[in-house]
């Protein structure tokens, strides 16, 4: 198991980051500002860092040069800042790697994973994916199948994704942003896609975006899965 300091002042990323690197088998410790993460280096030595670098008192390249003056910490930069300028910038101040936001937490684990092996740390083992269920909705992601009760759902390969993701976060508002992000791994798909596929969904769960039972549309925010009571 490594030890992770996450450096992520947004609520919503944070929560989503640590959910994916304590899947993953690390050990997280998370802050919100440079000065703690600086704090949290030097008397808590991690194995590795993820980084921000839109922080509320410190500009993360400035938390980046002061970090490598007292760390050889691998560090994963993870930024909106996709100038390729900027991107040069970063990883001449120190960092081992960068990601772009928004990106998957598939990605963001298997990067974590490199820089570890990179540092001759043993990176974490995949683990083994068990059963989701929400209600009467069981998901096996290993053999790709869904159920809702006796009865298997045909899904096409992306709505399978799309209702494994949304079932892996029940209870939680996910907004299209971040199911672009995580099912397509595309920047470029218009949040009419994802509307789309969760009309079809609705539609094999036996409900409607009127009455709905697994899929609830959180106006302005996004869609939350939750088990109908």
């Amino acid at each position: 198991m490594a030890s992770v300091l996450l450096v992520e002042d947004d609520p919503v990323i944070r929560a989503a980051l640590l959910d994916v690197l304590t899947t993953h088998g690390h050990a997280v410790r998370s802050v919100t500002q440079g000065f703690e993460a600086l704090r949290e280096a030097t008397q808590n030595p991690p194995d590795a860092v993820v980084l921000d670098l839109g922080l509320p008192d410190l500009d993360g390249v400035d938390v980046l040069r002061m970090l490598r003056g007292i760390s050889r910490v691998p560090v994963l930069v993870a930024t909106a800042r996709d100038d390729e300028a900027e991107i040069i910038r970063i990883l001449n101040a120190g960092a081992d790697d960068y990601l772009v936001k928004p990106f998957s937490g598939g990605q963001l684990a298997a990067r974590i994973n490199a820089v570890l092996r990179r540092a001759g740390h043993p990176a974490a083992p995949d683990p083994a994916p068990a059963l989701l269920r929400a209600g009467e909705l069981v998901i096996d992601p290993a053999a790709r199948t869904a159920r809702l009760g006796a009865a298997e759902l045909s899904l096409t390969r992306r709505e399978f994704d799309l209702l494994a993701y949304l079932t892996r976060q029940a209870g939680r508002v996910v907004s299209r942003r971040q199911i672009l992000a995580e099912v397509w791994r595309e920047s470029y798909v218009d949040d009419q896609t994802v509307d789309v596929h969760l009309s079809v969904l609705r539609r094999k769960l036996g409900e409607s975006a009127a009455a709905p039972r697994y899929l609830h549309t959180v106006r302005g925010i996004g869609i939350k899965l939750v088990a109908p009571r």
